[in-house]
């Protein structure tokens, strides 16, 4: 049954990436942390109810580089998710479906998203 003749379908290779198609699977894996981070967030919440020195385990982890670190790129993976849903909430109206400002939009939320993540850092540095 299998014809070494048959054309093979094209792959990842042949194509060129947009940046429409590198926010879509962004986007999708975004959301897919986030429901983790969610879920994690919950978890961390309800170590409150445990009492104070399972809090303070967590609490030691958070202020390590490494804690620091990944609620910077939490932080950013929730810019992300927002701002790009704000992009697909103009796309449910009618508006941006021209390809060059559909280029700018996904450029901004790309880039908006590591400002957004950095005027959080900076807020919440001088809050703590």
């Amino acid at each position: 049954m299998h014809n070494k003749n048959n054309p093979l379908s094209p792959h990842l290779q042949i194509y060129r990436w947009q940046i429409s198609s590198l926010l879509s699977i962004t986007h999708r894996i975004v959301g897919v942390i986030n429901a983790i981070i969610i879920s994690f967030i919950c978890l961390w919440v309800l170590y409150l109810l445990l009492g104070e020195n399972s809090y303070k385990v967590l609490n030691i982890f958070l202020n390590s580089f490494f804690g620091k670190f990944l609620s910077l790129a939490f932080c950013w993976t929730f810019s992300f998710q927002i701002l790009n849903e704000i992009r697909h909430l103009a796309w449910d109206f009618g508006l941006g479906f021209d390809l060059k400002i559909s280029k700018i939009t996904g450029v901004l939320v790309f880039f908006g998203s590591f400002v957004l993540t950095i005027i959080f850092y900076f807020i919440g540095k001088n809050f703590i």
